[in-house]
């Protein structure tokens, strides 16, 4: 099971200063869609070469210019480019195809989605990878919605990624549904000892 560190709300420093804390728990970094905003490709550039050998997702959340977007973060070294459910069929498709010709990959991202449907037309498009979020206002309250998983159920060869407020107190809970990533932003980021939670959370992922 993948641990997927986010990037989100950060200044560059701060990005390699948390890398370069937890990089040895870490499987896949996720550069987020605040900080390429404020970078643009260049960040994804340099985290690429600092981190050769870890799977780099560019957080691009594509709803328009599929193919000019996954090139885009595919040339700047992402192995994974996040797109939006909702976009447009032929958006979805030609990102796929630029995966392809990249050898890269695509990772849907369902927030928004509460219809099983979808997700299986995604998935007879060619979709095998998915991020599942929890929203922010059970978030808030402190709960999680495990129903989500119920999107991806019965579709085994659909992985899939978990994101939303997660944190050492709520990440057992979520091991459960043996997703095959889990996603941490501000639990780790934003704690005292982003090293000690980022070994923390790992040690559980790996039980």
């Amino acid at each position: 099971m993948n641990l997927q560190l986010a990037l989100d709300r950060l200044t560059r420093e701060e990005c390699f200063k948390i890398l370069k804390e937890t990089e040895s728990f870490i499987d896949w970094i996720e550069i987020g869609t605040g900080v390429i905003k404020e970078y643009g490709m260049a960040i994804v550039r340099e985290i690429r070469e600092a981190y050769p050998g870890k799977t780099i997702v560019a957080d691009m959340k594509t709803c328009d210019a599929g193919k000019h977007e996954a090139i885009q973060a595919f040339e700047a070294g992402a192995d994974i480019t996040t797109v939006m459910a909702f976009s447009a069929n032929k958006t979805i498709e030609d990102t796929l195809k630029a995966a392809k010709q990249y050898d890269k990959r695509i990772m849907i991202d369902l927030l928004g989605v509460s219809e099983r449907s979808r997700v299986i037309e995604l998935h007879d498009m060619g979709i095998d990878l998915v991020s599942l979020h929890f929203g922010k206002d059970m978030q808030a309250e402190g709960e999680i919605c495990i129903d989500i998983f119920s999107l991806t159920e019965g579709l085994p060869k659909l992985e899939t990624a978990v994101a939303g407020g997660i944190n050492l107190n709520t990440l057992p809970e979520i091991l459960e549904k043996k997703p095959n990533t889990v996603i941490v932003g501000s639990a780790i980021t934003k704690a005292e000892s982003p090293f000690e939670t980022a070994a923390a959370m790992k040690g559980l992922l790996e039980q």
